[in-house]
């Protein structure tokens, strides 16, 4: 009885090595500019936690503009001034997705990158705090050699939790 468990054990396992092996030798490995603009979306997280408004000074396009999580709409230096003092406890991005914005993917000069995110911050006095559960798009845009962050938009991904 012993020994057909084990044989049954061994069994089970040799069938399921392969397939994990198979998943993670299947996964895409991303392009350059993925990784580039992931990269670049990883350093705006950073930058909002450590509320360092000179990162957003040197990274938002001219023309940047920021829809929060309550809807309005702000133009650059005020999204300078709300990003660099945020009261941001956690922000954890997951599932990030990049959507280049071109036809010819070997000239592309802007792209969408997406992704969701658990978000923790301070209350605020009138509101409470906000939806712990988060969706970001950023559009960025090629400026010379560098890409610039020109619009940021944050929608609550769960409306029973404000």
């Amino acid at each position: 009885m012993k020994l057909g468990g084990l044989l049954g054990a061994a069994f089970l396992l040799s069938t399921i090595v392969p397939g994990v092996s198979q998943t993670a030798a299947t996964a895409k490995a991303l392009s350059p500019l993925e990784q580039t603009l992931i990269a670049s979306e990883k350093s705006l997280i950073e930058a909002k936690k450590k509320s360092d408004s000179a990162f957003f000074k040197r990274t938002l396009s001219e023309d940047f503009a920021l829809v929060g999580v309550d809807g309005e709409l702000h133009e650059r230096q005020e999204a300078v001034d709300e990003l660099g003092d945020s009261g941001l406890i956690e922000l954890t991005a997951y599932d990030i997705k990049v959507v280049a914005v071109s036809e010819n993917a070997a000239t592309v000069t802007a792209a969408i990158v997406t992704y969701d995110a658990i978000v923790r911050k301070a209350p605020e006095e009138d509101q409470g705090p906000p939806p712990r559960y988060q969706h970001f798009s950023s559009v960025w845009v090629k400026q010379g050699d560098a890409w610039k962050l020109k619009f940021h938009q944050a929608t609550a991904a769960h409306w029973g939790d404000w």
